[in-house]
């Protein structure tokens, strides 16, 4: 599985953790202390292949720790009006690992955007020199054309093929250990996440000549910000589509025939998603009460779809905000500080407000 990242994370001098629940998929962490074969032997729950990879490239976890927290806050943007907010934590409880253990459409949308993360993640520790086995692309030389004329390459173009290829032996070393259906799941939307990242380079270029006349440019390929790749993958999200595995086991086909097949940058899933409206440990479910929900709105906020019908509760709070901005020549706003009075909605909690577990 690709929880292997998913985890609190914290930076301290010379150590990255991931705090991590028990081992039984790969959740893990690791303590960057010490010799590269200590540290990598020391992580729970990865496979020979990782392993490798990770004492050949010990460096590169370092930046796959920033991939974390780029991917896990973009997720969390996503699904920040929806009854599942990608949340991993509450109270200490680590529920993220269940989404992952079902083969819902939330748990094809985090594999893909945690692949997505290691690919933008170890892609821009090649162009920064953080990373001693790439650097800029190398193919990225000499002259070229495009729709404006003929360039010259220069600068430093993102490595994105690194990154891709990097992602792919590490991220996908766990799931080539099985041949079930859900390995084949995670296989494709770990793919669908990678080629996300790649979908949105684009070329930068300066000029140069007399006055910034353009008589020559330069130009490189860069990545752009990871919000685009999380906005692309939201809507793969929203259309992705349910499959069931062919006869043969090798690969699969639509669950309902009036869809189209699934492409490769297409998300897939197996089972439907659980509604996400009360605590249940078991699909890695916080439930909703408590949820801020907007009274005013027909979409998946809305008080009549967050709170799954329980009903909300309203309180009135106060709190200071900037009003009567005024625009200053040259060139300055400034603000008064006001006092605003506003409604906070909640959702209500069911009767039964504790925890649903089945084991």
């Amino acid at each position: 599985n690709m929880n292997f990242l998913s985890g609190i994370w914290w930076s301290l001098p010379l150590v990255l953790v991931w705090a991590t629940p028990p081992v039984t998929s790969s959740w893990w962490y690791m303590g960057a202390v010490g010799s590269s074969r200590v540290m990598c032997d020391n992580v729970p729950g990865l496979v020979s292949r990782q392993r490798q990879l990770c004492r050949r490239h010990p460096e590169a976890m370092l930046s796959i720790g920033r991939g974390v927290a780029a991917w896990t806050a973009e997720c969390q943007h996503q699904f920040r009006r929806h009854r599942w907010d990608c949340n991993a934590l509450e109270r200490g409880q680590r529920l993220l690992g269940r989404v992952l253990l079902r083969s819902s459409r939330e748990s094809a949308f985090v594999h893909a955007i945690s692949s997505a993360g290691v690919v933008f993640a170890i892609t821009r520790a090649c162009s920064q020199g953080e990373l001693k086995s790439c650097s800029c692309d190398p193919k990225k030389k000499g002259s070229a054309n495009d729709s404006k004329g003929r360039f010259d390459w220069g600068g430093c173009s993102d490595n994105i093929d690194y990154g891709i290829k990097f992602a792919r032996a590490f991220v996908d070393a766990k799931e080539r250990k099985g041949k079930d259906a859900r390995a084949l799941m995670n296989l494709h939307n770990n793919r669908a996440g990678r080629k996300a990242v790649k979908r949105f380079l684009k070329q930068e270029c300066k000029c140069h000549g007399v006055s910034g006349s353009c008589t020559l440019r330069t130009c490189w390929l860069a990545m752009a910000d990871f919000r685009k790749t999380g906005d692309y993958l939201w809507k793969k999200y929203n259309g992705a589509i349910q499959v069931v595995m062919n006869q043969d086991g090798t690969g699969f086909t639509v669950a309902n025939k009036r869809f189209k097949k699934p492409t490769k940058n297409d998300l897939v899933y197996f089972e439907s998603s659980p509604d996400y409206c009360i605590r249940d440990r078991d699909v890695g479910s916080l439930g909703t009460a408590g949820r801020v929900c907007n009274q005013t709105s027909r979409g998946m906020d809305s008080c009549e779809v967050m709170c799954c019908g329980r009903g909300y509760d309203t309180s009135r709070v106060s709190r200071m905000t900037k009003c009567e901005c005024k625009f200053h020549w040259c060139c300055a706003v400034r603000c008064q500080d006001c006092l605003e009075v506003v409604d906070i909605h909640t959702c209500k909690a069911p009767k039964s407000a504790g925890w649903i577990s089945r084991t």
